[in-house]
């Protein structure tokens, strides 16, 4: 256990039935491990790193991740994105779609940790209330009458007694105060509440897309697109885009907010502060 790679060892059964010592490591290609101890056979797997499972398709204990699952009552799950403040109030930041159920909900209504769909239930899950969103213009009718959206977001207000400013121990920890513009095949990572924590390479800037939220289409433009397709999944809408690596690094870049099989959007993280009046607070 003193070699860095290596993260683990067992007790174990072989495939014909004999004894043997596992040992676990990060990267199978480093070597210098024994195959054998006293006698005992001994397999070498990779498993790479290993982690501490966070909450975050399931209830978290007060005050709550970021990254984690949340939403309105009547939704099935999204993602927190961050923590933002107003003066002496704080906020947690998502979608529209997330937190005012696609303009759907009233100023007050709950916002849930976790999201319906994890089992999060109204009120006795609530980290906070509905207390602005920027409506979504669907087109009517499409595609003749498509109105500019620019963000799709919205804010609950909480406390710090139940909303935290980082990710889970497997994220990448808090995000910066400061934004960074985005900029082509900038590297930039996020945390989700469905595939947690994920990397990619923004592709393209200034997107203009139609999003099919269910109960209609709507336009938005100015927008960030990011690669590769697994960079998100459903449910990681709202999650916080912030710069992987360098001098910037966790500065935030975007909000998640819809995505395909080959890419990840997100709105400018700017546009949507400017929104509300707040600040994120970061590190």
């Amino acid at each position: 256990m003193l070699d860095p790679n290596v993260v683990g060892t067992a007790v174990g059964v072989g495939a014909h039935g004999h004894g043997l010592v596992k040992i676990f490591v990060k990267d199978a290609r480093v070597g210098g491990l024994p195959g054998a101890l006293d006698g005992i056979l001994v397999d070498v797997e990779e498993t790479g790193e290993i982690f501490a499972l966070s909450c975050r398709q399931s209830r978290c204990d007060r005050p709550v991740p970021i990254g984690v699952s949340t939403g309105h009552p009547d939704i099935t799950a999204g993602t927190i994105c961050c923590r933002v403040k107003a003066g002496e109030q704080v906020f947690a930041l998502s979608n529209n779609h997330v937190y005012a159920n696609s303009n759907n909900a009233s100023n007050g209504d709950s916002a849930l940790q976790p999201g319906p769909y994890d089992g999060g239930k109204d009120p006795e899950d609530a980290i906070g209330t509905l207390s602005d969103f920027e409506p979504i213009k669907f087109c009517s009718p499409y595609p003749s009458n498509c109105p500019n959206n620019t963000i799709d977001a919205a804010i609950a207000l909480s406390s710090t007694d139940l909303l935290g400013d980082a990710t889970p121990s497997d994220g990448y920890g808090k995000p910066k105060s400061t934004a960074a513009s985005a900029a082509l095949f900038l590297r930039v990572m996020k945390y989700g509440r469905t595939t947690g924590l994920t990397k990619g390479r923004i592709m393209y800037t200034n997107a203009t897309i139609n999003v099919n939220y269910g109960i209609g289409i709507a336009r938005f433009v100015g927008q960030i697109g990011i690669s590769p397709g697994s960079f998100s999944a459903g449910g990681d809408s709202g999650s916080l885009i912030v710069v992987e690596r360098g001098s910037n690094a966790r500065k935030p870049v975007g909000l998640l907010f819809a995505g395909s099989s080959s890419y990840t959007f997100a709105n400018p993280i700017n546009p949507v502060l400017d929104a509300f009046g707040v600040k994120i607070d970061g590190e």
